[in-house]
């Protein structure tokens, strides 16, 4: 568990402790862990110590790792992935965004490739389960789960959505700049290599 994790990880204790504790001395002592620990990352990462205070606010429940939901879809030759450019950052990832309640995991990749390229897909399979403190993501203030499925294409044309700039195919050798929050380049083509050997077991950390 690296720095950013163990900060992380700190506030969620914190969190829990501020959900479930009764006695006004532990509180006021899991209020100060929770306030360390929002400066902590405030220090880390050089933000806006008020943007943490608001982005992580007192739960209402036991905290517990958010799920991004992607869709890893290849040419018809296995040589070109799709990717969207994301408005927030201008860089490229593979579709897909946070799990959505009342949707399961493949309805989810199945809205997110329907809104972001206007494709329809079939998710064929789950190619991958990450734990995204296990692989060099930079730094982000929530704890994520990654399901990454493949996808086949099935209907549709290409059409951005609304939230992403652009939607292009790219040569698995010659991809562009990555939004590394959402996807890193070597994930995506060790998620080819083993989607293309027909490999039908799942990468799990």
């Amino acid at each position: 568990m690296n720095v950013w994790e163990k900060i992380k990880r700190l506030n969620a204790l914190a969190d829990t402790g501020l959900l479930y504790s009764a006695n006004p001395y532990d509180r006021e002592r899991y209020e100060e862990i929770k306030e360390l620990s929002l400066q902590l990352m405030q220090e880390y990462t050089g933000g806006d110590a008020e943007s943490f205070r608001n982005l992580f606010e007192h739960p209402k429940d036991y905290p517990t790792a958010k799920v991004d939901i992607r869709a890893l879809i290849l040419s018809d030759d296995n040589k070109k992935v799709l990717l969207v450019q994301e408005a927030l950052d201008g860089k490229w990832s593979i579709p897909g965004g946070w799990a959505d309640i009342g949707y399961s995991p493949r309805e989810t990749v199945v809205k997110e490739c329907q809104e972001e390229t206007g494709l329809q897909v079939d998710p064929v399979r789950l190619l991958a389960v990450w734990d995204k403190k296990m692989h060099p993501h930079p730094p982000q203030a929530f704890y994520v789960y990654k399901l990454i499925f493949l996808c086949a294409v099935t209907g549709g044309q290409l059409q951005k959505g609304f939230d992403v700039l652009d939607i292009n195919w790219f040569p698995l050798d010659e991809l562009p700049m990555m939004s590394e929050d959402r996807i890193l380049a070597q994930q995506i083509r060790k998620l080819a290599a083993h989607a293309i050997a027909g490999a039908t077991h799942t990468l799990v950390d």
